[in-house]
């Protein structure tokens, strides 16, 4: 059957997640359009040929399946709904919210987890719920990381600088921090990448791009993995980027990181971050060990084929029978939300799997 397929964003930084899932698409000979529901993920979508445009659009191209790289879509399409997931599970806020990755909003019929520490979680949640099925495929984002290229070490390693955008947990605004990093790239002690999270302030981003020399370069992108492979070892806060760096079993450090953990060089004072780097420069056999320990728990998928799994789950879900799978729920609030960021009110909501004619 040729199937039609939706790849549903919000934000830029879902472009990096979708193309790898577009490219598996287009490689079984199926259909695949792209749609953003914000302005962000529309100006991201601008060099796409294949992008619908209004929310109308996509009611009349009726796709199989949406694959979501976002929270919430459209209840009111009559399609197969899968989330994807737009990050890893970070614990960025463990006094407050410590499962919000977790966090169950009623609008999808399957969940693709990325590896057993979320994936026994969600089918714990299936199993109490009964309105969603849970499939381990591992995450797309990550497929062109693998197979890991083994990096030449040089005498002046190269640090990748990666930050979240929420103030309070973020280094980028730190001025003690950008003093430091520009000081040890003047030095040629180390050479910097540094990527900002799109959504940090603009004159943030300009303090950033004010101090780049020979040995230090902002990069405006959010196609993070051609950097990791660029770079020695990471300095990060509690950016969801920590994880997929660690993925290439290379050591981060970490400034003022909210949470304790054993695969990570951990640091609070700005006079640490030079120490803490020759620290991971040194790879030590204790920190590697925790740091794989770790990512087999995340991701234990190294074949770089998770998007495949995920067309594999879709279909297996799309043509199985599912009437053993209740209704999702009302959520009449979340419901009116999305028609109103939308523009359209419709009566019309699809609360069970979709099945198409075969």
């Amino acid at each position: 059957m040729h199937y039609k397929f939706l790849i549903y964003i919000s934000y830029s930084y879902a472009l990096p997640i979708g193309m790898p899932l577009e490219k598996e698409i287009i490689k079984r000979g199926w259909e695949i359009q792209w749609f953003a529901d914000l302005e962000d993920g529309k100006k991201a979508l601008k060099h796409k040929t294949n992008q619908l445009n209004t929310i109308e659009q996509v009611s009349i191209y009726r796709p199989h399946v949406i694959l979501a790289v976002t929270n919430d879509i459209p209840d009111f399409i009559n399609a197969l709904k899968v989330q994807i997931f737009h990050g890893f599970l970070t614990h960025k806020r463990p006094e407050k919210n410590t499962e919000s990755h977790f966090r169950i909003r009623g609008f999808f019929d399957l969940y693709c987890t990325q590896g057993p520490s979320t994936t026994s979680v969600f089918k714990t949640l299936s199993k109490k719920l009964k309105h969603f099925e849970v499939a381990e495929t591992g995450w797309s984002k990550v497929d062109p990381l693998f197979p890991i290229e083994k990096r030449e070490r040089h005498s002046s390693p190269t640090v990748m600088v990666a930050s979240t955008f929420t103030k309070r947990l973020s280094l980028a605004y730190n001025d003690a921090v950008i003093k430091k990093i520009k000081d040890l790239s003047e030095s040629g002690l180390f050479k910097f990448i540094v990527v900002l999270h799109p959504k940090i302030p603009k004159e943030i981003i300009k303090r950033w791009e004010n101090i780049q020399n020979n040995n230090l370069k902002y990069e405006n992108t959010t196609d993070l993995i051609p950097l990791f492979k660029k770079t020695d070892i990471m300095l990060a806060d509690t950016t969801s980027a920590i994880q997929e760096y660690l993925l290439q079993k290379k050591p981060v450090v970490t400034f003022r990181h909210n949470v304790k953990r054993n695969y990570l060089v951990q640091i609070e004072d700005v006079e640490d971050i030079e120490s803490a780097l020759n620290k991971a420069l040194e790879y030590p056999t204790y920190l590697l060990d925790n740091i794989n320990k770790f990512t087999m728990e995340l991701h234990p998928y190294q074949d770089g084929q998770s998007s495949a799994r995920v067309m594999d789950a879709c279909i297996d879900l799309l043509t199985k029978d599912t009437s053993y799978m209740r209704a999702k729920p009302w959520n009449l609030i979340r419901k009116y939300k999305i028609r109103k960021r939308l523009g359209i009110f419709t009566l019309k909501s699809y609360n069970r799997p979709f099945k198409p004619k075969m």
